[in-house]
């Protein structure tokens, strides 16, 4: 089956292994299909919604959506769609599956879907050999237009090793592509006056979906069963294209097979007494996008956090902090381990001298701080970068955009820096677009110049108006040419 064109409706349910379907969605797009995505309530617990609606562009349908999304998402969504796959599949949405029971956007989904359902389970060995999932699985699998994969034996997620292990997002690939059940005079299905279930205008955060409406299809879909084994995948996210082309040679970490990112995240508060600090303002969107798409290309993802709303998938590693001083210190510590650094935090510049043990009392009288410089993590962490670190730092500037950029980068050595400029109309704070630009340094023209005059000089590109995954998409396509080339 060519996957270009196709438009595919990804369940998740609660697993460890739903991290996976991050890695998953990319895939699929970079094959040229569009996704959208529906979750279980105990999905969300293992990677936030954010991440899936940043990544598919896409507010993602859930249980509890706000009041005003239409209540025909259960069926609009997987007519929409030219498949349904769910990864991972639990024993227990796989049980309600086989017996009918739709109370969550996933199994609603799958009992309104009349086209190619796709099912990939994950579980503990004990919970897959168990007599109910061994019986279910089989009725599955008898399911018109319902196919099962395999569950290979290895190590699970709780350390044991068995079958019930989840596919490698790369093998569910060639899985689809392998299967014969939607020709390609049907690329992809359309349906005369139908249009997608989802507004792209829509807020991603609102966890809900705008819905259009959606004619039924008059033509099914013709079916034959995929034959034979799934077979090894050359499909790679880029982050193990790039190990296998640089053979491991220059990672830092002895061993280490997968490149690893530390990202600094949401704002810092600088206590003036116990109940007052100084800060700035971050929602912690962007950094979030940064963590899912560096996760999602393969890489090991560690975050230093200050305090921020959005929420981090589940298999990012995240440190909390409250303090500029105390951001400062983590980061020092934990970027030796890693490859590429990524400094999106709004860390405060100034600190109060002289914190106060207790609440200062109101008596509206003039109050007179006197502050002191914080540490400037991103110059600090540059000073102790290693030749083949990657090092990318941010630029919130509200005027005089590029000339502020540009001297920013020059004095704190970064490889690169992300202006972000938060004053068009419905972008910046809070919001899931932001005007930016990815400035570069001009390190390799000054090398091969010998002139370290040219060492100054930054590239810089026109600003553009684009989504947060957008944006994090070229930093990690900047961070893996940077480390290609180092």
């Amino acid at each position: 089956m060519n996957l270009a064109g196709k438009k595919i409706l990804l369940g998740v349910s609660g697993g460890i292994a739903a991290y996976k379907s991050c890695e998953l969605l990319r895939l699929l797009q970079k094959k040229g299909a569009e996704v959208r995505v529906c979750m279980t309530e105990a999905a969300t617990q293992f990677v936030a919604p954010l991440t899936f609606a940043s990544l598919s562009k896409c507010p993602v349908y859930l249980k509890n959506g706000a009041v005003e999304a239409r209540p025909f998402q259960h069926i609009d969504f997987p007519r929409w769609a030219d498949l349904y796959l769910v990864v991972p599949a639990t024993a227990n949405v796989i049980g309600k599956f086989v017996y009918g029971i739709a109370d969550d956007p996933v199994s609603l989904c799958f009992m309104s879907c009349t086209g190619p359902r796709f099912i990939a389970p994950a579980m503990n060995v004990a919970m897959f050999n168990s007599p109910a999932v061994k019986r279910n699985l089989e009725t599955l699998r008898s399911f018109e237009n319902t196919f099962v994969m395999d569950s290979p034996a290895g190590e699970l997620a709780c350390g044991e090793v068995g079958k019930g292990r989840l596919l490698d997002p790369a093998e569910i690939v060639e899985y689809l592509e392998g299967a014969n059940v939607m020709p390609d005079s049907l690329s992809p299905r359309t349906c005369s006056g139908a249009a997608s279930p989802i507004s792209s205008a829509s807020n991603s955060s609102s966890q809900s979906v705008v819905l259009n409406n959606v004619k039924d299809c008059s033509q099914p879909v013709t079916l034959s069963e995929t034959k034979g084994p799934v077979k090894s995948c050359p499909t790679q996210s880029p982050a193990a294209q790039f190990l296998q082309e640089t053979a491991l040679q220059d990672l830092p970490v002895s061993g280490e097979r997968v490149p690893r990112v530390l990202i600094t995240a949401g704002r810092t508060e600088e206590a003036i007494d116990p109940v007052r600090y100084i800060s700035n303002r971050s929602s912690g969107k962007t950094a979030v996008a940064i963590a899912a798409t560096f996760l999602a290309n393969g890489f090991d993802v560690s975050v230093v956090a200050g305090p921020m709303e959005a929420e981090f998938p589940g298999a990012v590693h995240v440190t909390k902090i409250k303090s500029a001083c105390d951001m400062h210190k983590a980061v020092l510590e934990q970027m030796k381990n890693a490859d590429v650094l990524v400094h999106c935090a709004a860390v405060a510049d100034y600190r109060p001298k002289v914190a106060a043990t207790e609440k200062i009392k109101d008596s509206r009288s003039q109050l007179v701080l006197e502050l002191e410089p914080n540490p400037n993590i991103l110059r600090d962490s540059v000073a102790q970068k290693r030749a083949n670190q990657v090092i990318v730092g941010f630029a919130l500037e509200t005027d005089h955009f590029k000339e502020h950029a540009a001297e920013k980068l020059k004095k704190s050595g970064a490889d690169a820096l992300l202006l972000n400029a938060p004053v068009a109309a419905n972008s910046g704070f809070g919001f899931d677009e932001v005007r930016y630009a990815l400035i570069r340094a001009n390190s390799r023209k000054a090398q091969e110049s010998g002139d370290s005059r040219n060492a100054a000089e930054v590239e810089i590109p026109e600003m553009k108006m684009g989504s947060k995954i957008d944006l994090a998409q070229e930093i990690v396509d900047f961070s893996l040419n940077q480390l290609k080339n180092a």
